[in-house]
């Protein structure tokens, strides 16, 4: 099975059908974790010389709130199935669970978008509420660009994206300013034989960037994790 490769969280066919075909979310409780349990789902996104000095965000009733603060910058954070591509058929899906940490330019400009894609969410928007919004604050510069340098781990081996590959490769993922996505994937020779770095133009998000992923030979934890294969 193809996969599609897209940013956030590596979404696009995702075959859960918890919510299929409802255009709000869940109830809440069906998204929510034990704190205990995400804040570990959470580290487990970065190795631990990362996440143990990351600060951890948890999700709660009134969106994202930090459960350990920390000291290098990294923010970390189980992102939820409404960070999906608008177009996944199972944007509400309740089993999504997508560990990410951001260094701290990507926390700065790129988590900007899951805390207001989360707070518009939890207040009952529809899906094509969000996208509409989210839409109009890029035009009107309510939102920020990616920073240089903005990037992020995600490389939980207890991850899960859909129900056919629970765990998709650990990759770090990097993120630049939006730009002919026609070309992005030449200008870093991107999806070319044995180069490691993928870029898929398919299923764009609104949010104004071009996002790559390096797929890596370990998960987080530093066990194995399966060889790429461009699939």
């Amino acid at each position: 099975m193809t996969l599609v490769r897209v940013c956030v969280l590596l979404a696009g066919v995702f075959a859960l059908a918890a919510t299929a075909g409802n255009d709000t979310m869940a109830p809440l409780s069906q998204y929510l974790m034990s704190p205990q349990a995400e804040i570990a789902l959470s580290r487990s996104a970065a190795p631990a010389a990362i996440s143990k000095r990351a600060t951890i965000m948890v999700l709660g009733a009134h969106g994202y709130a930090v459960a350990q603060k920390g000291q290098n910058g990294f923010r970390c954070i189980v992102e939820r199935g409404w960070m999906q591509p608008f177009g996944a058929p199972n944007f509400w899906s309740v089993k999504m669970r997508a560990p990410i940490c951001y260094n701290a330019a990507a926390a700065r400009t790129v988590l900007v978008y899951t805390f207001k894609r989360t707070e518009m969410a939890l207040a009952g928007a529809s899906k094509s509420q969000i996208q509409d919004r989210i839409v109009a604050a890029i035009a009107a510069n309510a939102l920020p660009r990616p920073e240089p340098s903005s990037m992020a781990y995600m490389m939980s081996k207890s991850q899960y994206l859909n129900d056919d590959a629970k765990a998709w490769y650990p990759h770090v993922m990097i993120f630049t300013p939006m730009y002919d996505s026609a070309n992005a994937g030449a200008t870093w020779g991107a999806d070319r034989r044995l180069s490691p770095v993928v870029f898929d133009a398919q299923d764009k998000m609104p949010e104004p960037w071009t996002c790559f992923f390096i797929p890596v030979a370990h998960w987080s934890d530093g066990t194995p994790a399966p060889l790429y294969s461009g699939t």
